[in-house]
């Protein structure tokens, strides 16, 4: 009973800070379109990150909610992810030396939620 409210009570706080951040993401690009750039701009640009940090405040107390298994768990995958994430971007860093195309940020938050992702997929199939 307790894990079904806990579960409950994550997807609804990953649901409403996952809106925030959208709203604020679609509104700020709508904004910015007709603005000059100045500080008030950037202001606005900036503003999903308030969605954001609703977003890690949810992951923090998610986490803190967990048993310690699930968080040593949860702890290994995201080291192994972060590992495999840096060998690909530093990797990716010397083909960009020889006239490789830049990458925008973006592509490293991606790269390390897939191989999050990727990563407890595989282990939850051979830790068994």
């Amino acid at each position: 009973m307790r894990d079904q409210r806990l579960a409950r009570q994550y997807l609804l706080e990953l649901f409403g800070s996952s809106t925030v951040y959208i709203v604020l993401l679609v509104s700020s690009l709508f904004l910015a379109k007709a603005m000059q750039p100045s500080v008030a701009r950037l202001l606005v640009l900036l503003s999903p990150m308030l969605g954001f940090g609703l977003m890690l405040w949810m992951l923090v107390r998610q986490y803190r909610r967990m048993d310690e298994f699930l968080r040593r768990i949860l702890l290994e995958n995201c080291a192994i992810a972060a590992g495999i994430t840096a060998a690909l971007t530093f990797t990716y860093g010397f083909l960009e030396g020889v006239g490789y195309p830049r990458l925008s940020m973006f592509t490293v938050w991606a790269l390390l939620g897939a191989s999050w992702g990727l990563t407890a997929i595989v282990r939850s199939v051979f830790d068994r």
